[in-house]
C-alpha cells in the first residue's frame, strides 16, 4: 500500500474514534495538492513589500524580494528567520513587550545590524553563527524548532532593551525546511506540511489590502491606523474594501500563492509600530470585532471573538519566483 493510502486508512480509524470522516477528510488535506485556477482576474498592484527579518521586531521596506517555501528572501534576508527567546527558550512577542518592534534590523551580506532608539548599534554576523554554533531545541507555539544561539553580545543587547530581562537570546532558525504545524492548528483550513514557515505565528506570507484599512479608519474614534499595524508582507492597493474575503487564490506576477485563512486579529495590532505605545481603548481591535468576526461556527470555536483582517497564504507555484513593487496582482 502506497504512504499515501496508509495515511487515509489510519486517519479514517483515528476518526472513527474522535469524531468521524470530518477529522479524516481534513487531515487527508494535509498532503493534498490543490487544483490551481486557470483564469485570474485584475485586482490591484502591490504597493509595499516587507520583509521581517526577526519575530515581532521591525520591517526592512524592499522593492523586490524571492519566493520561498519558508517565506521572502533577499540574500541573507529573509522573512522571520531569528526572534528572541526567554532562559527556557520559549518565544517571546511585542505583545508582552511591545520594545520590540522598535528594534530596527539591517541586512548587508551576512551581517545582521540592531538599531534601537537610544542604544548603540550591534552587529551579528550569521554566517559565523551557522559556523560556529550547533543547533538546538527552541519553541514557538509549543512546537520544538532548532535554533542556532546568536551569543552572548545579542543577549546583552535584547536584555538591555528590555531593563528588566537579564536572560533574553536571539536565536537563528537552523533548518532548510518547515517548522512542523502545531497541535491546536484548525483543521478547517488547509494547511499541508509546507505552510508554516520557519518562525511566524501561522504561514510564511499575509497580505493586507489598503482599502479594508482605509474603511477601517472611517470607523475609528480618537486614532488611525496603516498597515503596519497588521504587519503584512504583501499590501495590495487597487482593489474594493474587503474584497478579498471571496478570493481562494492570488497571483503577485508570476507566483500563485493559496490563501489558507483569514488572519485573525490579537492585541499586537493596538500598539502603535512607530511608538511601541498601546492605544488605551484597545483599538482597533475591538471596532474590527464590531464588524469583522469570522461567521462559521466550527471556526469560532477555536478562534473566539478574534476578528479577521486580511488573508494567510502560502505558495503554490515553485520557489525562486521574484516579486516586485507595482506587481500587478490578479485573485481566483
Amino acid at each position: 500500500m502506497s504512504f499515501q493510502g496508509s495515511y487515509l486508512t489510519a486517519a479514517v480509524a483515528t476518526a472513527g474514534v474522535i469524531g468521524g470522516a470530518y477529522c479524516a477528510y481534513s487531515m487527508y488535506q494535509v498532503y493534498q495538492k490543490p487544483q490551481l485556477p486557470t483564469v485570474w482576474n485584475e485586482v490591484g498592484t502591490l504597493k509595499d513589500l516587507y520583509v521581517y527579518p526577526i519575530k515581532s521586531c521591525g520591517p526592512i521596506i524592499l522593492s523586490k524580494a524571492e519566493c520561498t517555501i519558508l517565506g521572502l528572501k533577499d540574500g541573507w534576508l529573509r522573512d522571520r528567520v531569528l526572534m528572541v527567546v526567554d532562559d527556557k527558550n520559549n518565544f517571546i512577542t511585542a505583545r508582552a513587550h511591545p520594545e520590540l518592534l522598535l528594534v530596527q534590523p539591517k541586512v548587508r551580506s551576512s551581517i545582521l545590524t540592531l538599531n534601537c532608539n537610544g542604544m548603540e548599534s550591534i552587529d551579528i554576523n550569521l554566517a559565523e553563527v551557522i559556523a560556529l554554533q550547533t543547533p538546538k531545541p527552541a519553541t514557538v507555539w509549543g512546537v520544538t524548532v532548532p535554533v542556532y544561539d546568536c551569543g552572548w553580545e545579542a543577549s546583552e543587547w535584547f536584555s538591555r532593551l528590555n531593563k528588566t530581562a537579564t536572560s533574553f537570546r536571539l536565536v537563528y532558525y537552523a533548518s532548510q525546511n518547515s517548522r512542523e504545524l502545531r497541535g491546536s492548528t484548525n483543521k478547517f483550513y488547509k494547511f499541508t506540511k509546507n505552510d508554516t514557515g520557519a518562525l511566524p505565528d501561522e504561514v510564511p506570507f499575509n497580505l493586507i489590502n489598503q482599502a479594508s484599512v482605509d474603511d477601517l479608519n472611517t470607523r475609528l474614534d480618537g486614532c488611525q491606523v496603516t498597515p503596519r499595524n497588521f504587519r503584512p508582507n504583501f499590501v495590495l492597493t487597487g482593489a474594493k474594501p474587503y474584497d478579498e474575503d471571496a478570493w481562494k487564490f492570488v497571483k503577485i506576477g508570476d507566483n500563485i500563492f493559496e490563501i489558507i485563512k483569514p488572519c485573525t486579529r490579537c492585541i499586537l495590532t493596538t500598539i502603535d509600530p512607530e511608538t511601541g505605545v498601546r492605544n488605551a481603548k484597545t483599538e482597533p481591535l475591538e471596532t474590527l470585532k464590531n464588524y469583522r468576526q469570522i461567521e462559521d461556527p466550527r471556526v469560532r470555536i477555536s478562534v473566539g471573538n478574534s476578528p479577521r483582517m486580511g488573508l494567510q497564504i502560502s505558495l503554490r507555484s515553485g520557489p525562486g519566483g521574484i516579486i516586485s513593487v507595482n506587481d500587478t496582482i490578479y485573485a481566483a
